[in-house]
């Protein structure tokens, strides 16, 4: 049964696409890192600036490459690279919700609120607007 599961799962898909979604996951996760870095601080966070930049920043990115795949400027392929891979591995929703528990946990709840309605408020924006202006 798990072998007949597997196989449903991987049939039709090519090495060449699981490649593809490591390359770019690799690629995202370390400029995620070095995106951390900028913003490393020896104080108690108090806002959680990198998280909120590289979420705002891959919803743009998100709303970019569905805009010039719907017009046809991209290839299945380049989207399972930059959306699935990069874009999986470069935006941190795990981080962001952590950062928000921690928040809360500080009792920094004003923070956290402005957190929460940031990231999605301005994510929601950054990717309907790229889209639209990329269709």
């Amino acid at each position: 049964m798990i072998v007949l599961a597997s196989r449903q799962l991987f049939e039709g898909q090519t090495m060449f696409n699981y490649l593809l979604v490591g390359l770019g996951s690799f690629c995202g996760g370390l400029i995620r890192y070095w995106v951390a870095l900028l913003f490393v601080s020896k104080k108690e966070m108090l806002f959680p600036y990198s998280t909120l930049l590289v979420n705002i920043s891959g919803c743009f990115l998100i709303g970019i490459i569905l805009g010039l795949y719907a017009k046809g400027h991209l290839s299945n392929e380049v989207k399972l690279l930059l959306i699935t891979g990069f874009l999986g591995g470069f935006t941190t929703f795990s981080a962001f919700s952590m950062e928000t528990v921690l928040l809360i946990k500080q009792g920094l709840i004003i923070q956290s609120i402005l957190y929460i309605l940031a990231s999605v408020v301005l994510g929601l924006l950054a990717t309907g607007s790229a889209y639209y202006l990329f269709k």
